[in-house]
């Protein structure tokens, strides 16, 4: 991690903040931006409509993966994949506004059925026969339903996916080439990525001091979800069934608009007294 962090203490120009938050954050150009006309103190109860506001558009983006609830439920894996990632744009400094995203996979051989691939076998072995634990879905299975979980989900939240990446790969390495060794992504890699943007004055935020009110946006929480970071350490298959699929979050884009709503109401306020600090709270 040290090693990937030397790219930006080597190269810091630009960089207003990063490997703090829960998005990094790079200078922008200057701009307009639409939003809602700051309430102004001698005149509360006016109107509040939309106009232009001069002022620089600086850019937030991340990176994360959803590896193993995506090898679990491909569809509510990928989902929530690109749900955490939007909530964690929002929940930059205090309070950013999501613009679009990324997603990628990276799975074994797919062994579609009727289209065998020469590379699908090692000598007289199908590459097939490495198979994965019943609680994992195939690499098929996960290709023809993750990229459906993060594409709806970023849909129906109103910031889609406009770029990704799909990649296969699964290797015999034995000396003799027998299939007795085997390298891929049964377990895969779920990336879900993306760039918005933040008023230069809500980049940091702010301690929170006693007295404060403290607010939890969001839906009801459930038994679902629950230990996924700790489920993800483990080597698959080692966890009960249950628990596995347990520790997949489930998707709701109505849900997590709405909470972007309320902080896109806070952060287009003069000074955005409203928040002191924001945060994304993960399972």
């Amino acid at each position: 991690f040290q090693m990937i962090k030397n790219t930006y203490q080597s190269n810091p120009e630009g960089i207003l903040s990063a490997y703090k938050d829960n998005a990094a954050v790079m200078a922008g150009a200057e701009g307009m931006r639409y939003y809602p006309i700051p309430e102004d103190a001698k005149n509360p109860n006016a109107a509040h409509p939309y106009g232009f506001h001069q002022e620089a558009i600086d850019i937030l983006m991340k990176v994360e993966t959803h590896n193993h609830p995506t090898a679990i439920a491909p569809y509510a894996g990928a989902a929530t994949g690109a749900g955490g990632e939007i909530r964690d744009e929002g929940a930059t400094g205090r309070g950013g506004k999501p613009k679009a995203g990324l997603t990628g996979f990276h799975v074994s051989h797919l062994h579609i059925p009727e289209l065998a691939e020469k590379w699908e076998q090692s000598g007289q072995v199908s590459t097939q026969d490495y198979g994965t634990p019943e609680r994992m879905a195939t690499s098929l299975e996960i290709m023809t339903e993750a990229p459906l979980g993060s594409a709806n989900f970023s849909n129906e939240f109103g910031r889609p996916n406009l770029c990704g990446y799909f990649r296969s790969f699964q290797l015999d390495t034995s000396a003799a080439k027998d299939g007795s060794e085997m390298r891929g992504y049964h377990k895969p890699i779920m990336l879900a990525g993306g760039y918005g943007n933040i008023k230069r004055n809500l980049i940091e935020k702010n301690p929170i001091r006693e007295g404060d009110l403290l607010i939890v946006l969001g839906g009801p929480a459930m038994q679902i979800g629950l230990g996924g970071g700790a489920a993800s350490s483990v080597d698959s298959g080692e966890l009960d069934e249950g628990l596995d699929f347990a520790s997949v979050q489930r998707d709701n884009a109505e849900m997590e608009r709405r909470c972007q709503e309320v902080i896109d109401r806070c952060w287009a306020l003069a000074g955005n007294d409203a928040e002191v600090s924001n945060d994304s709270q993960d399972g």
